[in-house]
């Protein structure tokens, strides 16, 4: 019998909100090849992990701009647009997690997000101001699924590991979770993380 769970600990990018970069970049570069290579050789996600890291967007883009002057336009539109990547919410997980503070549920959350761009989406998503707290990557230096983020966010919370449950939208990040003793599900869609609380014992 698995332990009985009093923390709930939510992902946020694709999880909670949309995550796409493909939506200003298809304005940006139209051409659907180009900007393929862009993002698998320019913008890569392991450039765009660092700022989640900790790395300031000013240094992330002249690193870039240093090595492709000629894309500097394109380089700096992925800040200068991030806005756009966001573009709505999951209101089924969102409702799940609101029922749960609701019901005087412990909710936190935990993410890989640059700083300053967290700011940006707590004033597009008020929600994300409803948890009792989060652990931003982007503000501490460390990222998922390194387990010391978890051993970070359940001593600044007061966390029992065995009795928190982390939701995420990465298979990756769910075993650095479990890692660091949690407990933990892979998101998959609303109906699926209902179903998946429900059977860790959670009235959602």
């Amino acid at each position: 019998m698995a332990a009985k769970i009093d923390h709930i600990v939510f992902d946020i990018g694709k999880v909670l909100i949309h995550y796409d970069p493909n939506l200003p970049y298809a304005r940006v570069i139209p051409d659907g090849k180009e900007r393929r290579w862009f993002f698998e050789n320019v913008c890569t996600h392991e450039w765009n992990l660092e700022q989640d890291r900790g790395r300031k967007w000013e240094d992330a883009e002249a690193l870039l701009v240093e090595q492709y002057p000629e894309r500097e336009e394109q380089i700096r539109a992925f800040r200068k647009y991030w806005h756009e990547m966001v573009p709505h919410a999951y209101d089924g997980s969102v409702a799940i997690m609101g029922g749960l503070i609701d019901k005087g549920r412990d909710v936190t959350m935990l993410t890989n997000f640059a700083a300053d761009t967290f700011v940006q989406a707590r004033q597009i998503f008020p929600f994300l101001n409803r948890p009792r707290g989060v652990t931003v990557s982007g503000e501490i230096g460390l990222i998922k699924p390194d387990v010391a983020i978890y051993e970070k966010h359940a001593r600044d919370f007061g966390l029992t590991p065995e009795a928190s449950i982390f939701i995420d939208d990465s298979q990756a990040n769910v075993e650095g979770a479990r890692a660091a003793g949690w407990q933990a599900v892979h998101f998959k869609d609303a109906e699926t993380l209902r179903q998946d609380l429900i059977a860790h014992g959670i009235e959602v």
